[in-house]
């Protein structure tokens, strides 16, 4: 059973309480691939994960053992799909939409993952099933986990790769804003509500910069 007081007390102490929830942070990256023709066929998606956490998954693997912050070709082949064992209907934290109708994406292919400087760099390809013509319509792009327990913060590259003739508009979220609204809802609600039979929104996609890539009509 989940109550209202702490989830209050976190509004409260917001902006504070938004940077210090998040347990993994993560530098995001994606690469759009079209084809010859146009089509949507991939996203590629690279994560830098901290400091801190590349250091567990590493004395976790057993990786590194000489501290240099860097890994053997052999310790990278033993690296690579540790993030991409995912459960059934995880969506990899990667929403795409075209003209607003989410895609549908495959699970994580061909998975890589290095250290540079002491942190774990992954990466996987999601086929677009259908590849759809984006030409006409606006196709948005977001990194985010719902609950907001990992942070993404799309820092590394976000490119189009095969058709130079789409262009790339970022939306940056306006966390103080929402984080507003978060608290002047939580405060009306009764503090002795049950959350779970309340339809309490996450934060997670709130704060998540937004990719929105368009393309000439063909």
């Amino acid at each position: 059973m989940r109550y209202l007081a702490p989830l209050i007390a976190a509004a409260l102490l917001a902006p504070q309480a938004a940077d210090a929830h998040p347990h993994v942070f993560v530098q995001a990256g994606v690469d759009i691939v079209f084809d010859r023709k146009g089509r949507l066929t991939h996203i590629k998606v690279t994560w830098g994960y901290d400091a801190f956490y590349s250091l567990l998954i590493a004395e976790d693997k057993g990786l590194d053992k000489d501290g240099d912050g860097t890994l053997t070709k052999r310790e990278e082949r033993k690296l690579a799909g540790f993030d991409a064992k995912w459960a059934p209907g995880f969506n990899g934290d990667l929403v795409a939409k075209l003209d607003g109708q989410p895609l549908k994406l495959s699970g994580p292919m061909k998975s890589t993952a290095t250290m540079v400087n002491g942190q774990i760099v992954s990466t996987h390809i999601r086929e677009v099933t259908g590849n759809p013509l984006v030409g006409g319509d606006t196709l948005s792009v977001q990194a985010f986990d719902e609950s907001y327990y990992t942070s993404y913060e799309l820092t590394l590259p976000v490119r189009l790769v095969g058709n130079g003739q789409c262009a790339i508009r970022r939306v940056e979220p306006d966390i103080d804003n929402e984080l507003a609204q978060m608290e002047a809802m939580l405060l009306s609600i009764d503090a002795d509500a049950d959350l779970e039979e309340m339809d309490i929104p996450m934060l997670g996609e709130a704060f998540a910069t937004e990719i929105l890539v368009s393309c000439p009509s063909t």
